[in-house]
């Protein structure tokens, strides 16, 4: 039996549950689309030759219905786009309706999450014991019922929406008080007053200190349970990272008075000699003088610019129309500069802002923030995009809080960190400040750290970039998709000659990620085929 090509595509968009006959006239960019409709499980051999003109493939479908983008579920979007996985392969719907206010609740063990969910499960305050909301999850063929939109979740998460990250009128007050008068203070004075704020900062559950992974649980979660439903072996996703590097090194220096600036020349030579280039954040109108020849000994050694805030007062996120006035000037210093990424003073941000600056990337957001002046985290380890701009998440403690309100003068949290976000395959970003490693205690413990990453470097293939660079990956990756070309998966899209198809399966009831050796792979997804 044959078909011509549209009575093909009619039968490729509403297939049956058995084998069909496709013809040679096919057009080659018809057939090249087959793979987008997710449901080609195999392609054979021809089979014979029809009147000498007509080559017959026997084609095998799975039944499972088609998704264009406008039609495919909205509630899978922030997990598909986490992964880059085919349409076809996670198919989520709520269970009833949400409560009509958000709180705190669990998903699974560990991962506190916060938003809306069902009626009768949340709490206002990240205590223990949350009502778990996994055992909730149901099965309707191979779709998830949920109980919560984790969209919601993952964007409350990421942009800090719920309570414990927002400053009081008390805070807000005491934060007025300190600025009016640190002027008149020293550092030692100072150093004293953040220690006092940081009392108990180790009784706080949520962020989950040293790093809060909580969007990739949830993730990894999703993914485990729609593997389950459906009874699929694995399902192909686009790796985190260029060319199969198990997670990503970013290191950046942010330049805050004369002492720091005085110093940068000799910090360049330090981090040059284990191989290591960086970004270098600048205050321009803050203490010190920014001149075409400071920058060019940044930029002639291969590192990077970005703009610091506009002069490191603490006060670029208190009012809003201020704020956009200030936005004016960051955003002009920024094109001179050439910098395409921007930080704020002290991470004091407010990220429903961002859109006012003229930057790819920001790097104000902190994983989970206890010792910072303003509280909170993102909870995830992995960049991600705020609008048009992508974050890149601090997510390790910086030197200042560890060397002056923990008093801790080793790289041993740092490595605690580093193993927890690359168990993750997450990117591990450091902020050292040159103001900060002038003595040579201090200087001595970050020569630690770059033994120890250059280290990791080499044993790890970890991919160490800087910060534009990995803006430039993150985009061209959240572009790239998985088509099947007869029988095997593939990676399509610019840049993907650098990108590497992973699988996800499941390995004693936790997911397991493997990599493969190139962008394409021979698909054994295990997907049943019914006839």
């Amino acid at each position: 039996m044959h078909f011509d090509p549209p009575q093909l595509i009619n039968l490729v968009q509403y297939p049956t549950k058995t084998s069909t006959w496709i013809s040679k006239e096919m057009p080659e960019a018809a057939a090249g689309q087959l793979p987008f409709f997710r449901m080609v499980t195999n392609v054979l051999q021809p089979m014979r030759l029809w009147d000498d003109e007509r080559t017959i493939v026997q084609v095998e479908f799975q039944e499972m219905p088609p998704a264009s983008e406008e039609e495919e579920p909205s509630l899978i979007q922030a997990v598909r786009d986490h992964y880059r996985c085919p349409k076809g392969f996670l198919d989520f719907r709520l269970s009833d309706e949400l409560s009509a206010e958000p709180g705190y609740f669990q998903f699974g063990p560990g991962t506190t999450c916060y938003g809306r969910t069902l009626k009768g499960t949340l709490q206002a305050q990240p205590d223990f014991p949350l009502s778990d909301t996994l055992p909730s999850v149901l099965f309707d063929g191979a779709q998830l019922v949920l109980p919560f939109d984790p969209n919601e979740v993952i964007e409350n998460l990421r942009l800090e929406r719920y309570p414990s990250s927002r400053m009081g009128r008390r805070e807000k007050a005491l934060k007025d008080i300190y600025y009016r008068l640190r002027p008149l203070t020293n550092r030692s004075m100072r150093k004293g007053i953040q220690r006092l704020r940081a009392v108990n900062w180790e009784t706080k559950r949520f962020p989950k200190w040293p790093v809060d992974t909580t969007v990739e649980n949830v993730c990894e979660n999703l993914l485990l349970l729609s593997l389950q439903a459906s009874g699929l072996d694995r399902i192909p996703f686009v790796w985190f990272w260029p060319d199969g590097a198990r997670g990503c090194f970013s290191m950046t220096h942010d330049v805050e008075a004369t002492a720091g600036r005085n110093f940068c020349a000799q910090l360049l030579d330090i981090d040059g000699s284990f191989g290591i280039k960086a970004s270098y954040q600048i205050v321009p109108e803050g203490s010190y003088p920014v001149g075409p020849e400071f920058l060019s000994q940044i930029w002639d050694r291969g590192n990077e610019v970005c703009v610091q805030d506009l002069n490191h007062d603490g006060r670029l996120f208190d009012e809003r129309e201020e704020f956009r006035r200030r936005a004016a000037s960051i955003n002009r210093y920024g094109r001179d500069y050439g910098a395409k990424g921007f930080r704020s003073a002290v991470l004091y941000r407010n990220p429903e802002w961002f859109a006012d600056l003229d930057f790819s990337f920001d790097m104000s957001m902190p994983n989970v923030a206890h010792l910072d002046p303003q509280r909170g985290g993102c909870c995830t380890v992995m960049p991600y995009f705020i609008g048009e701009m992508l974050e890149l998440p601090l997510t390790t403690i910086q030197d200042y809080s560890l060397f002056h309100v923990l008093n801790e003068h080793s790289i041993d949290l740092w490595r605690t960190q580093v193993e927890l976000i690359l168990a993750k395959n997450g990117l591990a970003s450091f902020v050292v400040h040159p103001d900060y490693i002038i003595a040579p205690e201090t200087r001595a413990v970050y020569r630690d750290l770059l033994v120890m990453l250059s280290e990791l470097r080499a044993l790890e293939a970890v991919w160490f970039a800087l910060p534009h660079e990995i803006d430039s990956w993150w985009r061209a990756r959240s572009r790239m998709s998985i088509v099947r070309d007869y029988g095997s998966w593939r990676v399509v899209g610019e840049g993907s000659e650098h990108a590497v198809l992973a699988f996800a399966k499941v390995v004693d009831g936790k997911i397991v990620y493997e990599r493969s050796e190139g962008r394409k792979v021979k698909d054994n997804s295990g997907r049943r085929n019914e006839r």
